[in-house]
């Protein structure tokens, strides 16, 4: 089998330049976006204030039992592949291969995805604009940021993120003081929006699973904790502290966020369903605060929110790429890098599908784009999937062989248990994707076919490695556990 020697990685060059407040800062941005901002409010309309709350709080604690458990192996082996590097290690070569090219993918159509949302976005001041000048630009800017050096990029994402974290906290506290009535001059709002109508429950169990599937989306890119990892300086110490803290401020955000939106704006409202930035649920709020300009300042927010995901979105699809050339899973040309410890021709490759699948939107009402998109969509829950298995075979290969679980840098609380439980739920996530369309008068297959394309793509991948190099599983005794 190909041996990959993670030393010879700091030899080619990725530089350690991530310090913890970097990390942190990435990984929190990687979930506060479009998700918290837009979605949020159709969440609330469809299951109601309570149904919305519960699905968001049980995806969060999945997604908490997952980055423990990316935190125990990254702290204790950092690399860049994170995942695709495990699940080689710890479960198959073939399914390593299989995670890396399903992540690389993910990122590379959720940048076309950020491109088309950003003119979008422009379109709200510069209505006559030209569309191209904007795709040119930001293509430029986050380009930019990740061409520098990784310390750049660290430090944009940190701002990028900050300017969303501080919306959310001003939010959060604006928010409750109106509901309290201390501020904007009414009587307090109190809790009576919460019951209104069949509130907090509308639409009962089937409402909350929806909303289930779209809370998943929105906590996706908190792994990117994983794929910083060989960049960061000081692993052993950086990565368990952000996976500590994420935890906290993801609950803390999207909890009471949507409990606020809850409380103040009755699930009846019809303006939550809709997917313009004028009547966001965070415009509408501080509409009702009376803040002149409400719908211009949270369309910069979501801007700066688009720009990090773009931002993010290559940085860890290039590192993916770079370390799969670097375990000759693919051509040879991505592992180089240049002085400054970029992968430059892993991020161009990255940029130039991106722009691709961008460009496909235009042609044949974009329906191929469409296809890419949802092509994507469940490729986070698959990563997720991976690195649940991944996690629970490096804790028995970790016992198999003999290792001491009190030597780890970073102990996953609840494992196995936490692992089996984020396991149990992306699958549930995963399987019921487009569960309506198989309960109605007749079968949609079309509807079937777009929401599942994902998984015959992963499996592909995985069983063509496998026929190919005739991998097996490798057995606990045999899982390299050695960390340089």
């Amino acid at each position: 089998m190909k041996d990959t020697n993670i030393n010879k990685k700091h030899e080619q060059g990725l530089k350690r330049g991530l310090k913890s407040r970097h990390i942190t800062m990435i990984s929190l941005g990687g979930t506060i976006g479009t998700g918290l901002f837009l979605a949020s409010g159709a969440s609330i309309a469809q299951a109601g204030p309570g149904g919305a709350l519960v699905a968001y709080a049980l995806i969060g604690i999945m997604v908490y039992f997952l980055m423990t458990s990316l935190g125990e192996m990254a702290a204790y082996m950092p690399t860049s592949g994170s995942f695709s590097t495990y699940a080689s290690k710890f479960v198959d070569p073939a399914f390593g291969f299989a995670m890396g090219w399903n992540y690389w993918y993910n990122w590379a159509i959720t940048i076309a995805a950020e491109i088309s949302a950003v003119t979008l976005i422009m379109k709200y001041w510069f209505p006559h604009s030209s569309s191209v000048l904007w795709t040119v630009l930001f293509i430029i800017i986050v380009l930019t940021f990740n061409l520098l050096s990784v310390r750049a990029y660290g430090e944009s994402e940190y701002w990028f993120a900050m300017i969303k974290v501080a919306t959310v906290i001003v939010f959060i506290v604006v928010s409750f003081l109106m509901i309290f009535g201390i501020l904007s001059g009414h009587d307090p709002i109190g809790f009576e929006n919460f019951f209104v109508g069949d509130a907090p429950f509308n639409g009962g169990f089937l409402a909350i699973f929806g909303i289930f599937l779209a809370a998943g989306f929105s906590f996706q890119g908190t792994e990117l904790l994983g794929i910083t990892a060989g960049e960061t300086d000081d692993p052993k110490r950086n990565i368990p502290k952000a996976v500590r803290s994420v935890f906290w401020r993801i609950l803390l955000f999207y909890i009471l966020a949507i409990l606020a939106i809850g409380l103040l704006i009755p699930y009846t409202d019809s303006r939550l369903l809709s997917e313009d930035i004028a009547v966001s649920p965070f415009t509408l709020v501080f509409d009702k605060l009376g803040v002149a300009f409400a719908a211009s300042v949270m369309n910069a927010i979501i801007l700066t929110a688009m720009l990090s995901a773009g931002n993010s979105g290559l940085y860890a699809s290039s590192r993916m790429l770079w370390q799969l050339a670097v375990d000759g899973n693919a051509p040879k040309i991505f592992a180089k890098v240049n002085k400054r410890g970029i992968p430059v021709y892993a991020l161009l490759a990255t940029m130039a599908v991106g722009c691709l699948s961008f460009l496909t939107s235009f042609f044949g009402d974009g329906v191929v784009y469409m296809w890419l998109l949802n092509a994507s969509g469940l490729s986070g829950f698959i990563a997720w999937i991976g690195i649940a298995i991944s996690h629970y075979r490096f804790r028995k290969a970790y016992v198999a062989q003999g290792l001491d679980i009190r030597q780890l840098p970073y102990k996953a609380p609840l494992a196995p248990f936490g692992s089996l439980f984020a396991f149990v739920v992306c699958m549930i996530v995963v399987i019921g994707q487009n569960y309506t369309a198989f309960i109605g008068d007749s079968i949609d297959w079309y509807g079937i076919a777009v929401s599942y394309i994902g998984i015959p793509l992963f499996l592909a991948l995985w069983l063509g490695y496998k026929i190919k190099y005739k991998t097996k599983v490798v057995p606990l005794e045999e899982c390299d556990l050695e960390h340089h």
